[in-house]
């Protein structure tokens, strides 16, 4: 931004996540310690129009901020829709096909219909460079800056939107690369060029190669959004800072954004985890599991020991046809189903739900903005589980027979009445959603029934006691505003640079100084970006991380290093560290086989001030009686049972109710089936006793 905050005069925080169905704001007022919720139907076609509603809603004026915090979709999105800029790879010679080659995974080893990835980067548009590195980063073969030039210049004729350069061994030397994004730049000015050093300093060629494809992909389209966005915001007369939320939670400056715009990719969902951290933090919760339902979709992050659980890569698009995004980010599973998920009648006559959408426009047939096919929203409406007269606060009414006509379309072509359809559909989303928690938990060797699960997204607690029951869950927690609850945990995110340096040493042949010295150079390189940053965080805080693997294996896992380990130069708790992931990971582990370093990691935190605990005043166990809003006909088991409506906002804690009932707010609505128990505790959280796991 052009001007650095007035700090002095402005102590307005506000948070804003774009979801693809609803846009969610939570604006934090630093002095008086007031906060603030807005949230408006996405404005896909500009995006900057439905942040705008958003500000209305929550009565804040951005100029009245000294910081903006975004995170958004567009870039998975732009990702997964294929709808990114022409983008052409530049990759040293004898390594054109390695991009589509990939890993030769084959998931199904049966399954003759079986398709591997497809690359962003179509191969006409893969030109190989004169150039070539050693594995150690020795020059092998010099750079051939006349041939790179020709080749760029050749490329102003396809109409080139962006190019990403890989060239092998560039984490270790990255001098080519450096040279070849100057001469593309010198040859094609206004073009987005990335090279792969910039975003990864790991081995593995095709991992990095995917990863830098897609911020070529990516790049214009969100780094012409954000300077759309910044332009907005000054135009408004913000004249504080503006920063992007990381794929790991954490903040980084918006100019860092634009360039590396793949590092945005699970930001909206990354800072749900975040906030859901806050929480346990508050309540002293090791572990929980972090549920995030939406409009469009459902995802799911472990926080263990007290912190997210991250991973150093990731696989966009499922397993099968997935790309890998070789960058630190939170480790996150997600499924396409949301409330506005779509219900149709597919092959034998199934019916099926998602992965498409309804979105935001048109919406749910219940919106009454032309939607025509049934949705999950559309199916808790016609169940009772949503009042069509006090949706969003009442700020937008619910059209019931529009829901009912679209539900009966798909339930005529079924042969069942629209009430069983309804319930099926949400039968088959929940089942659909169960697989994102299992994802995160049991497929990493973590017990989900052990774990509470904290769910908030405006979908999420509808659907909470049904997934928990369905996997095995005893407890869930839901939040308070679990409507806002991704833009509400962009308050709690802190300044953060993650740095990597591939280093392949065996542990019992490596010294702690050595150790030392690679993570002194990157910890010393996020200090100084943070002491750099326009905002003064708090404190600054280092955490150190190896990914590490037995000798002979191919694959490592992440092993987190506490400070004590290396002030006691102690290679046998080092080890032990291992031995003891490696367990939880595989089932096994092997204490008497060396091991060995693959990749060294530290994050660089800027801790940021954070909101204090919101607490509600003491009740008895009945809630008071206007606690009650209405008793009205909800559907569970079988039948419509007469079941009460509660007030959030007149509950307090210490208040205990046993289902089936329904508690309403702004933007979302819990249900609690029968059987369930609910208790409201201190900061206001709902905590539900699932079944006979009452505590």
């Amino acid at each position: 931004m052009a001007a650095a905050p007035d700090v002095t005069s402005n102590t307005l925080r506000i948070a804003v996540d774009i979801g693809g169905t609803f846009t969610d704001l939570a604006a934090f007022d630093e002095a008086t310690g007031e906060l603030r919720f807005g949230k408006a139907l996405s404005t896909h076609g500009a995006l900057v129009n439905g942040i705008q509603h958003t500000l209305l809603d929550a009565d804040v004026k951005v100029d009245d901020a000294y910081l903006f915090l975004h995170g958004s979709t567009i870039a998975i999105n732009t990702l997964l829709e294929r709808s990114g800029a022409k983008t052409a790879l530049l990759i040293t010679e004898g390594f054109r096909d390695i991009y589509e080659i990939g890993r030769v995974n084959r998931p199904d080893a049966y399954n003759l219909f079986f398709s591997k990835h497809e690359p962003l980067v179509r191969r006409s548009l893969r030109f190989e460079v004169p150039e070539r590195l050693r594995a150690d980063g020795a020059t092998h073969r010099k750079l051939d800056e006349d041939a790179v030039r020709t080749l760029v210049k050749s490329l102003a004729d396809r109409e080139i939107e962006s190019v990403a350069v890989l060239l092998l061994h560039s984490y270790r030397n990255p001098q080519h690369e450096i040279r070849v994004k100057q001469i593309v730049q010198e040859e094609l000015p206004g073009v987005f060029v990335s090279a792969s050093h910039e975003l990864s300093q790991e081995y593995r060629e095709f991992e990095r190669v995917s990863t830098v494809a897609a911020n070529a992909y990516v790049g214009p389209r969100v780094a012409a959004y954000l300077g759309e966005l910044e332009d907005h915001l000054q135009a408004s007369g913000f004249k504080g800072t503006f920063y992007a939320v990381q794929s790991t939670g954490g903040l980084f400056p918006v100019e860092h954004a634009r360039r590396e715009c793949v590092r945005m990719l699970e930001s909206g969902p990354a800072a749900g985890v975040i906030g859901a951290q806050a929480i346990c933090t508050q309540l002293g919760l090791p572990d929980a599991i972090a549920f995030d339902m939406g409009g469009t979709t459902a995802k799911a992050g472990v926080i263990s020991e007290g912190r997210p659980l991250t991973t150093g890569s990731a696989l966009i698009g499922g397993y099968e046809r997935a790309l890998p995004i070789q960058i630190p980010m939170m480790d996150i599973f997600e499924v396409g189903t949301g409330g506005g998920s779509l219900a149709r009648v597919g092959e034998g006559n199934a019916l099926r739900v998602g992965p498409q959408s309804a979105g935001s426009m048109p919406g749910p047939a219940c919106y009454g903005r032309g939607g025509t096919e049934p949705t999950v929203t559309d199916a808790n409406l016609l169940l009772g589980r949503l009042d069509p007269e006090h949706f969003l606060g009442g700020a937008m009414a619910l059209d019931v027979e529009a829901a009912r006509k679209a539900m009966s379309d798909v339930a005529d072509r079924l042969g069942l009445d629209p009430i069983k359809t309804a319930e099926g559909i949400l039968r088959i989303a929940i089942t659909a959603m169960s697989y994102a928690v299992k994802a995160v938990t049991t497929e990493r060797g973590l017990d989900a029934g052990a774990f509470t699960m904290v769910v908030y997204g405006g979908a999420g607690p509808l659907h909470a006691s049904a997934i928990a029951r369905e996997i095995g869950i005893k407890r869930v927690l839901i939040p308070f505003a679990p409507g806002h609850f991704s833009a509400f945990g962009m308050l709690f995110s802190d300044l953060r640079y993650d740095f990597v340096r591939s280093c392949f040493r065996k542990l019992a042949e490596v010294t702690f100084e050595e150790l030392e010295d690679i993570y002194r150079g990157m910890e010393d390189e996020g200090r100084a970006a943070i002491a750099g940053s326009v905002v003064r965080p708090e404190s600054v805080r280092v955490e150190r991380a190896a990914d590490m693997r037995y000798v002979g294996q191919e694959h490592a896992v992440t092993v987190d290093l506490p400070e004590d380990l290396f002030l006691n130069a102690d290679h046998a708790a080092f080890k032990r560290r291992f031995d003891e992931v490696h367990a939880v990971r595989y089932g096994t582990s092997s204490p008497s086989e060396a091991c060995e370093i693959v990749s060294l990691r530290t994050t660089v935190l800027g801790v940021m001030a954070k909101p204090a605990p919101r607490t509600v005043p003491e009740g008895g166990e009945e809630p008071t009686a206007d606690a009650v809003r209405i008793v009205k006909p909800v559907f569970f088991g079988d039948r419509f049972h007469d079941t009460p409506v509660y007030s959030r906002t007149h509950l307090k804690a210490g208040n205990r109710l046993s289902g089936p009932l329904l508690v309403e707010e702004h933007a979302s609505t819990t249900v609690v089936a029968p059987g369930d128990e609910l208790v409201v505790d201190r900061f206001g959280n709902l905590v539900i006793a699932i079944g006979s796991a009452r505590s």
